[in-house]
C-alpha cells in the first residue's frame, strides 16, 4: 500500500482533518494528503518535526523511554505528531473539534501501516 493511500485513508476517517504528512527526521515531506495548502502543510510538518525531536530528547533523558505522541492545540487547530520509526514521523492536522479521540485512534492505526510499509 502506498504512503499516499494510507495517509488519504487517515484524513478520510477523521472528521475535520485537513491534512496528513509523512516526513523524515529532517522535516522533509516523504508524502502527504491535504485539503489545505500543500506548502502550508509542509511548513507545519517541518516545524512539528523540530518539536518532536526536542521533546523526544527530553523524554529520553527524564524517563529513559521513547515519546509516543504529541498533541498541540491552538485556538483553531489541533495537530497530532507521532513517530513512525526513528527516521520518520506522522503529522495530522485537524480543526479544533471533538474528534481528537477519533484522530488519535486513527493516527495510531496509520502509524502501524506506515511502519509496515517502511520496514
Amino acid at each position: 500500500m502506498a504512503f499516499k493511500r494510507i495517509l488519504g485513508r487517515l484524513v478520510d476517517a477523521v472528521p475535520g482533518a485537513n491534512g496528513a504528512i509523512l516526513a523524515d527526521w529532517e522535516g522533509e515531506s516523504v508524502d502527504q494528503v491535504a485539503s489545505m495548502d500543500d506548502y502550508e502543510l509542509k511548513v507545519i510538518g517541518a516545524h512539528k518535526g523540530v518539536i518532536l525531536t526536542n521533546l523526544r530528547d527530553v523524554v529520553r533523558r527524564l524517563e529513559g523511554t521513547d515519546l509516543k505522541e504529541i498533541v498541540v492545540t491552538s485556538a483553531r487547530m489541533q495537530v497530532v505528531i507521532m513517530p513512525v520509526t526513528p527516521e520518520y514521523f506522522l503529522v495530522l492536522t485537524l480543526d479544533r473539534s471533538d474528534a481528537l479521540g477519533r484522530a488519535l485512534f486513527e493516527a495510531r492505526r496509520c502509524v502501524v501501516l506506515l511502519r509496515d510499509e517502511i520496514i
